[in-house]
């Protein structure tokens, strides 16, 4: 009986063993595909946020330098950059970057950007409500904001995604014949009702930016070198290989007028030798290409450089 129990507890003990063995090797695999798995980062832009709200505006409003406008941008802001997906390129001049977007053709080389986010507080209010016993007394302070976002793809000039969010914040004390805790006006809840309207948004933002693959443009094209827009912080290194894509078709729907962009067709290859550049905005990259055809270099517009799937 008590070599059976002897041996019961050795065949334990090496099962033991042998399970943490396969623990290391999961943990060597997964640190193995992190590291390889990069992230093309896509350049966005942030436009301002407006407050369309009468909250908060009085005599001596400011448009300009609207509060909430500001917070809500910040926001949005660090819950983009925290996905560690985007570029963020701020511009303050909202009316002068949608004349840009408007352009259409080579809007993006002009923006700089993949894509654009116009932003708006629709909706804000607060309230407080309580309720009194013979013994207690509550109050509760309710913050509610409302936010629409609209998301543009840069060369198209096209709104991709476009919703709105709503988020609440609340704060509550109680006392019991006099004793507890008395809140005061707490101005975080603002922060908060916006925050969570706008996390609401963020993952669809994410979503639509990330489903079509990465792209860029050519810069120049001639026998000194051949470059791409982007380089190191949008994840460009050494060694990756894009596609040459040229631009579909675009043809008119007789029934609505609207312009459709056929797909594009592949023409090559283009392989990066060595990246450059000073900021996201300036970065660019020297690839070696190889393609079917001959690139037109009179004509770069009608080319994209694009991530393969």
């Amino acid at each position: 009986m008590k070599k059976t129990i002897l041996l019961a507890l050795m065949l334990a003990v090496c099962g033991g063993a042998s399970a943490q063995r396969n623990v290391e090797v999961v943990e060597t695999a997964s640190g193995m595909v992190a590291e390889d798995n990069m992230i093309l980062k896509r350049k966005v832009a942030i436009g301002r946020f407006t407050n369309e709200t009468q909250y908060a505006k009085g005599v001596f409003y400011d448009k300009e330098n609207d509060p909430m406008g500001k917070q809500a941008l910040d926001i949005l802001s660090t819950k983009l950059g925290a996905s560690n997906k985007f570029l963020l390129l701020e511009r303050n001049d909202l009316s002068a970057l949608l004349e840009e977007c408007q352009k259409g053709g080579n809007a993006a080389s002009t923006i700089g950007a993949d894509y654009m986010i116009i932003g708006s507080i629709t909706e804000f209010g607060r309230k407080d409500t309580g309720k009194t016993g013979v013994f207690t007394a509550q109050k509760t302070q309710t913050v509610e904001a409302a936010v629409s976002i609209r998301l543009v793809d840069v060369a198209t000039g096209l709104i991709i995604y476009s919703d709105e969010a709503k988020g609440s914040a609340e704060l509550t004390s109680k006392t019991t014949l006099g004793i507890g805790g008395k809140a005061g006006f707490d101005a975080t809840l603002s922060d908060k009702a916006i925050s969570e309207a706008i996390g609401q948004l963020v993952e669809n933002i994410i979503n639509k930016c990330t489903n079509n693959p990465w792209k860029t443009y050519f810069l120049s094209y001639d026998a000194d070198g051949v470059l791409i827009a982007g380089g190191k912080t949008q994840g460009i290194k050494e060694g990756m290989t894009f596609s040459v894509m040229t631009k579909g078709k675009k043809v008119k729907n007789p029934q609505t007028g609207i312009m459709i962009t056929l797909p594009s067709k592949s023409v090559g290859t283009a392989k990066v030798i060595s990246t450059g550049g000073d900021t996201p905005e300036t970065e660019y990259s020297m690839v070696e290409v190889d393609t079917k055809e001959t690139i037109n270099s009179e004509n770069m517009s009608n080319y994209i450089i694009e991530e393969v799937k």
